[in-house]
């Protein structure tokens, strides 16, 4: 590897660690740049999904741990969804790498809608004395479907899964954003598992993307926890619609 081949890999997971933390579609920065660096696709993919996904998003949940605090249950009750998902969409992945690739915009978009009316939901459960703080059965079926997505490839995970508390947790959006983080952590490092007992692993690049995106990580929890939820809830739309449109039009 060159000196200029590890900046870019270095400044790319700084700037995925912090993105990631805050909104969560960081995959679609640095899978790319991985990609012109010239690795193989699959390669690309399994190394950014260990290095970016396991130290960027536990770094982010280290700086939500405020915002952590009180959901241990909540966490605790997701975990057999998302590792079960996560090691099923690495599976995935080193068997039918091509799966996704035409349902992945849609499932961005839809995610978008959900953050969108993630407050009128709140409101109406509200109004009806519905309050739902943990877990049922619509969260651990999709969180299950996410983790499996997460496992495969990635690209908006954060979104999607952000998207999918807000619709069915009626909690502030900071602390979902928190539990995202450490759940997202939590699929990857599932996946990592898969991929280091089946698949080709860079390791030069996990190093390079896992230290880089753990300061960003600690950046982009510092930065996200100042944002106003209103204003935070636009920049996921913004950042998911745009993500969605790119793999369109890909």
């Amino acid at each position: 590897m060159t000196v200029p081949h590890a900046l870019a890999i270095l400044g790319v997971g700084l700037v995925g660690g912090a993105v990631n933390t805050i909104v969560g579609a960081a995959s679609l920065l640095t899978f790319p740049v991985l990609l012109a660096l010239g690795y193989p696709a699959v390669v690309a993919n399994v190394s950014n999904s260990i290095g970016l996904g396991v130290p960027g998003s536990l770094s982010g949940a280290y700086g939500y741990r405020r915002e952590l605090a009180g959901q241990r249950r909540r966490v605790l009750a997701l975990l057999p969804a998302a590792l079960v998902g996560g090691a099923g969409g690495a599976a995935l992945l080193l068997a039918v790498p091509g799966a996704f690739r035409a349902i992945v915009p849609w499932l961005i978009l839809t995610a978008v809608g959900l953050v969108l009316v993630q407050p009128r939901l709140a409101r109406w459960r509200a109004s009806r004395g519905v309050v739902a703080e943990h877990p049922g059965p619509t969260l651990h079926g999709g969180l299950f479907a996410t983790a499996v997505y997460g496992g495969y490839f990635g690209a908006a995970q954060g979104v999607i899964m952000l998207a999918l508390f807000g619709a069915t947790l009626d909690d502030d959006l900071h602390r979902l954003n928190a539990a995202k983080n450490l759940i997202s952590a939590l699929v990857n490092a599932t996946a990592g598992v898969v991929f280091v007992i089946w698949a080709n692993v860079d390791w030069w690049v996990v190093v390079l993307l896992g230290a880089s995106s753990a300061i960003g990580g600690q950046i982009g929890a510092s930065v996200g926890r100042r944002i106003p939820a209103n204003i935070l809830r636009t920049a996921i739309v913004i950042v998911g619609t745009g993500v969605a449109i790119k793999l369109l039009v890909d």
